[in-house]
């Protein structure tokens, strides 16, 4: 069941106490970000995984290719950047190369990210109601 169905429910059954809703969780989200492990480890050593444009040959820009495990391709992480600055990370593994889509690799790793907001947002509210409870 997702969030959005639950949330339909819990409506739909007229609950009305203070919560979180999956509106209040995206607004949460300031940035969002996308690579692969074989991106960082790009990253990490400032190279390049991929050839170099046709362009550059020749030009006096001086580009490192490495090569890297394909598995590290498969494995897709999302990074939120929460509007208060904090950041939380969700990742997705694909197990056979020929089922790998990027995109259903990036949604699966947001999903998974989200999820870890429930739990932070939900206990802020807590503590809201806990302050309120003893004003």
């Amino acid at each position: 069941m997702s969030d959005q169905q639950i949330e339909q429910e819990i409506q739909a059954k007229g609950k009305t106490a203070p919560r979180i809703t999956p509106t209040d969780i995206e607004a949460c989200i300031a940035n969002v970000h996308y690579f692969t492990a074989a991106d960082g480890v790009a990253g990490a050593i400032g190279a390049e995984l991929y050839p170099v444009a046709e362009s550059d040959i020749g030009s006096s820009k001086t580009v490192e290719v490495i090569s890297v495990n394909p598995t590290l391709g498969l494995l897709t992480f999302c990074v939120l950047i929460l509007r208060n600055g904090f950041t939380v990370t969700g990742e997705s593994a694909c197990a056979s190369p020929e089922n790998f889509d990027p995109e259903i690799g990036r949604k699966i790793a947001r999903q998974n990210a989200i999820q870890k907001i429930w739990p932070l947002e939900g206990y802020l509210l807590k503590e809201k109601l806990s302050h309120d409870r003893h004003l």
